[in-house]
This record gives structure tokens, C-alpha cells and sequence, in this order.
């Protein structure tokens, strides 16, 4: 393992070495040898990415490194989620004034590629290259033969939880295995203390997490609507029996209550992609040592306990000059086709790799001094493969909103599960015009 790390490092140095020596125009030489995805090989001397999190701080430092090997800066802006997803898209229908590189989650990926604002980078990409990231993060970045992104990471799914707060309550999930088992133990909290929280705002997102687990699909290859079915009303009866055994909290997520409730212990546990150690070793420091993560529930005895949540790639605008275009492909490949720097974002913000030469290295064996000591990359790194894959369309947005509000009503008791989801689907058949598998 120590000796494939060092062969990797030895590649990116070599590479390095070359970058030096060869001058941009050299360089440049590199992307045509690729296939050459833009005009020319010349490379500009500056570019802007944008992102948001902890991922525009894993950006700094891929972009400091970068600039140390070629003289050219990349200058990484920080927006918050939602203002970038909007400005970014708005810049991509406008035709002008977007950065050479963004980043962009997966489940947007087909409807920002459906602008047609986005370039084709499928002339820089070397299938050496694309068969060393996670296969089944490529196919909501293709569309018609083209691809559209480079992929950076994925949400392996754990569930997070405050050891030192269920240990004073004597609740033991280390032998958890199913839902059920993990409400009994639930029930041991006292009332002040919710052992999981289910946010009004984020339904879909905790549906769409165990529906995958399920190995659910929410449309067809031909495009019909896929999740009114028994796969789908099984999430939607568990979230409603979490949420009836009175163990839940519902705070709004990424609010100031709900990153408190985990600051005081209010709320015990979380489920989430394994880039949230980041996001709370970054917002919640004061809890570090507190933490473990297990993998999340099954829905019975030996099911499945491997899905995803979250993830996202780097993008170019097709709208930038060929030398912006160039040097964007150039800092991306360095960035995320690279086993050392995915390992430096790892271990840095817990941004969890698509690249799977990284999990090779022993960084994933690490304990974590946030987590007590727990190596959980390895846990994080096994359940990547068995992620089974999801299909996004244009119309998942649509999914989210039938989801929210039908759950919404469920959750209130207005409607039966199976009704929810049956209403769920048929709201996005109306508003969409697919038809209903």
C-alpha cells in the first residue's frame, strides 16, 4: 500500500517536473496530446473557479500547488451553495461572465448540461483518465456521446453520531444493523434528546438516500417516472414510524438550530455523505473527539447498507476562450485525476474521492482525531463500490418539490405513505409530461 503511494507521488512529481520545465506553451502540449478539447494549445495565464464549503477551501489548495508548478494563478472565489447554483446557471443562459471552472453536484448535472452552456471536455479526456474514477459517477456528466465534467467526489453514506451523548444515556448502536434495532435503542433518549433529525426542507433528500439503498430508480432508461412502487412507499413508511416514535427532531437543515442541536447534543445523529466529518470538524470544532460513524441502517437483517448522498464534479463553460478553456481542463486534471491532491482534500476537508487510485492510499486507514480515533475512510472507501447508481434527468428538480410537499402531508398524517408517493409521482407526470411507469 506505502509502495503504490510512493509510485503514484513519483507520477505527479514527474509530471511536475515537466510542467516546470516545459513553460506554459510546452505544457499546453500536454492537453493537445489529450485529444485537444478546445482550439489551440495555448493556455491563459489566469483563471477563476468558483465553488462553495469546504470545497472552495480543497480548491485553495490545489490551486497553490498548481501554481507553484506552472506560474499560472487560479483564483478561487467562494460563493454560497444556492447563489452559486443560480448565478452560475443565469451565466450559462446569458452566454457571458462565467468562470472558467465550477463546480457542480450531480443531481444538477443534467440540467445544466441541458442549457448547453457547458463544454464538451470529452477531447481532453483520455479513457486512461476516465476509467480511474468510480463508474457510476459518468453517467449523469453524458449526454448524446459527449461528456461534460470531470468528476471530484462522492457522498458515501454513514450515519454520524455523538458517542459521549448516547453513552450517557446507555444506547449502544455499535451492534445496530437494521431501522428497527436503531429505533429501539432511539427510545432510550430522554425527551429533550432527539436521536435523529428528519428536516421538513429535506424529505427528498432522506428519501432519495434509502430509495437508492433500495436500489430504487426515480425514471426509467426511456424516461418515465419510476418511484411510484413498493421500494419507494418502504422509504416513505419508515421515515413516518422514525418520525411516530417520537425519537425525531425537525429542524431545518444547514439552519443555526440545526447545526446547534448537534453542537449541544440535542440531536445524536445524522445520516449523511461522508464529506460531512468536514463540514462538522469545520463548523463544530468544540465537538471534536465526540464523534463516530457507522454505516446507516439496513432495512432488514443482511440488506443493504450502501448508498450515496451528494457529490460533485468540476466544470468548464463553453462560453470562455480556448486559452481559459485549456488551462481550466489543465488545473482540473491536476486537481482531481491525481492521486496525491485527492488525498490532500481528503485529509484536509473529508472530501471523499471519485478517483479510486486514491483509496489505495493509507490516509484511509488513518484515525481521524475528530472521530475519537475511528479510521472511517476505509468504511467509506469498502462502501463505495456497492453504491448502487441513480438516474438524474432534467425534471429531478421536479422530483424534490413532488416529494416535499406529498411527504409534508404524510408526515402530518393527512395521507397514507402509499398515497404520498403515488401522489408524488403523479405531481411530476402532470408537470413534466412523462408518462408513469
Amino acid at each position: 500500500m506505502v509502495a503504490s503511494l510512493m509510485t503514484d507521488r513519483n507520477i505527479d512529481t514527474n509530471r511536475r517536473r515537466v510542467l516546470r520545465g516545459a513553460g506554459l506553451a510546452g505544457a499546453a502540449t500536454l492537453a493537445g496530446c489529450m485529444g485537444g478539447g478546445g482550439g489551440g494549445n495555448q493556455k491563459a495565464d489566469s483563471i477563476t473557479a468558483w465553488g462553495w464549503d469546504v470545497a472552495a477551501e480543497s480548491l485553495k489548495i490545489t490551486a497553490g500547488s498548481y501554481q507553484e508548478d506552472t506560474d499560472a494563478t487560479v483564483n478561487v472565489k467562494q460563493i454560497g451553495r444556492s447563489d452559486l447554483k443560480d448565478k452560475y446557471k443565469s451565466k450559462l443562459l446569458a452566454g457571458s461572465g462565467a468562470p472558467a471552472v465550477s463546480m457542480m453536484e450531480s443531481v444538477d448535472a443534467a440540467a445544466w448540461v441541458d442549457t448547453g452552456g457547458l463544454k464538451d471536455v470529452s477531447g481532453y479526456l483520455s479513457d486512461e483518465v476516465k476509467g480511474k474514477f468510480v463508474s457510476g459517477k459518468w453517467g449523469p456528466l453524458e449526454k448524446d456521446g459527449k461528456t461534460y465534467a470531470l468528476p471530484w467526489d462522492i457522498g458515501p453514506v454513514g450515519t454520524f453520531y455523538r458517542k459521549d451523548v448516547l453513552d450517557e444515556h446507555d444506547v449502544n448502536v455499535g451492534d445496530v444493523e437494521t431501522w428497527e434495532q436503531f429505533i429501539e435503542e432511539g427510545k432510550k433518549l430522554p425527551d429533550d434528546v432527539a436521536m435523529l433529525n428528519i428536516p421538513s426542507n429535506d424529505y427528498d433528500g432522506l428519501w432519495r438516500m434509502q430509495y437508492r439503498q433500495l436500489g430504487g430508480q426515480p425514471f426509467t432508461e426511456d424516461g418515465k417516472i419510476a418511484f411510484d412502487n413498493e421500494k419507494s412507499v418502504r422509504v416513505a413508511r419508515n421515515l413516518k414510524r422514525l418520525r411516530d416514535a417520537g425519537i425525531t427532531a425537525s429542524e431545518a437543515s444547514w439552519s443555526s438550530a440545526w447545526f446547534s442541536g448537534f453542537q449541544n447534543g440535542s440531536i445524536a445523529s445524522l445520516s449523511a455523505g461522508a464529506w460531512m466529518e468536514g463540514t462538522l470538524k469545520s463548523e463544530l470544532p468544540d465537538t471534536s473527539g465526540k464523534w463516530r460513524v457507522m454505516r446507516p441502517p439496513a432495512f432488514e437483517s443482511g440488506g443493504a447498507r450502501a448508498t450515496n448522498w451528494g457529490g460533485s464534479n468540476l466544470v468548464i463553460a463553453d462560453q470562455i476562450s480556448d486559452a481559459k478553456a485549456n488551462r481550466a481542463w489543465d488545473y482540473m486534471e491536476y486537481s482531481l485525476a491525481s492521486k496525491e491532491n485527492q488525498v490532500k482534500m481528503y485529509e484536509e476537508y473529508g472530501i471523499f474521492p471519485a478517483y479510486e487510485p486514491a483509496y489505495q492510499s493509507d490516509a484511509f486507514d488513518q484515525g481521524s482525531e475528530f472521530l475519537g480515533g475511528q479510521s472511517a475512510g476505509r468504511m467509506f472507501a469498502e462502501i463505495a463500490p456497492d453504491i448502487p447508481p441513480y438516474r438524474y434527468t432534467i425534471d429531478t428538480p421536479e422530483v424534490t418539490k413532488a416529494i416535499n410537499t406529498h411527504f409534508r402531508k404524510m408526515m402530518n398524517g393527512d395521507v397514507s405513505p402509499k398515497k404520498a408517493v403515488a401522489n408524488a409521482a403523479k405531481q411530476v407526470a402532470d408537470r413534466t409530461d412523462r408518462e408513469l411507469a
